[in-house]
């Protein structure tokens, strides 16, 4: 009875030994965990999926390459609408799609002639929407470039307002990084490619400027990224002089764009107001012509 007595009385020190150590351990890792100092960029890492890449196997089996003239033209637009996701997923994507639909429509299509079945498989309504679909994705080079253009000019302006900060802080002694610190509020569109190349300044600042370059993905920003560099390493009048000339390049830029906006507001205001005339022959014009071939046909 006794040595039952001490085997318990050991267990129970034993299971009270390892809850403390259970518990101690927990609140060790907890305060830890909270006397971590949160990365100030951490937000600006990109995700792993983002930066993967869709391998050169499963391109093959859909007849395409990394030098097809189809994927280079969707990573450029890809790269000018700041897209990071690698355009061989979306090309790959729209192959199969391009090629399920129609095949699903034509096996439709020749069940029914052969009487396997009537209707279609799925409702109209769906079908209604992959026919759209399809359409979209046939005029997608269409749409990405307008994206891209839209996107430029407001990475143009954005850039524009930074040089114009950075002139303007000319004659400061702050570091080029501290400049671009103080010019981080007057941007949105590139605001993270911004932030990110701020986060890796001290890190490497060239390659960091060369990030820069790939993520923003226009002329502009590679022009604007050299211009910095170029500050980085001699902060002299020449530079600063260079600097003006970007600024007015970016200036013309600026107003060819608005020109050009201009001029398409006008062709879409010169056909909006086609309608109302259309509608004015159909109502008042049409019925007289209607009536007057009635009355020469009654009259042959």
């Amino acid at each position: 009875m006794q040595v039952y007595e001490t085997w318990a009385e050991t267990a129970y020190a034993a299971a009270s030994i390892g809850q403390a150590l259970i518990i101690s351990g927990m609140l060790f890792l907890l305060l830890k965990r909270l006397a971590r100092t949160r990365p100030r960029w951490l937000h600006l890492q990109v995700p792993e999926w983002r930066k993967a890449k869709l391998s050169d196997r499963y391109l093959k089996l859909l007849g395409l390459s990394r030098s097809s003239t189809v994927l280079m033209e969707r990573e450029r637009l890809f790269a000018g609408c700041g897209w990071t996701l690698d355009a061989g997923y979306y090309v790959t994507a729209r192959r199969m799609w391009l090629i399920a639909v129609p095949l699903a429509a034509l096996l439709t299509s020749a069940a029914n002639a052969l009487g396997l079945f009537n209707g279609t498989l799925i409702p109209t309504s769906a079908w209604i929407l992959l026919i759209g679909v399809t359409g979209l994705l046939m005029v997608d080079k269409a749409m990405l470039e307008a994206m891209r253009r839209a996107r430029t000019a407001r990475v143009i302006r954005e850039i524009h307002t930074i040089s114009t900060q950075l002139l303007y802080l000319q004659g400061s002694s702050l570091h080029v990084h501290a400049k671009l610190m103080r010019c981080v509020p007057y941007t949105r569109t590139i605001r993270r490619e911004l932030q990110h190349l701020l986060g890796e300044w001290y890190h490497d600042a060239g390659e960091a400027i060369r990030g820069f370059k790939e993520r923003v993905g226009s002329e502009e920003a590679m022009s604007f990224a050299e211009t910095i560099d170029s500050l980085r390493l001699h902060e002299d009048e020449a530079y600063y002089e260079l600097l003006r000339e970007r600024i007015r390049d970016y200036k013309e830029k600026l107003e060819i764009l608005k020109e050009s906006r201009k001029e398409s507001s006008s062709y879409v205001l010169f056909v909006l107001a086609g309608i109302p005339i259309l509608y004015t022959f159909q109502v008042f014009i049409y019925p007289w012509v209607r009536e007057s071939q009635k009355l020469f046909d009654s009259l042959n």
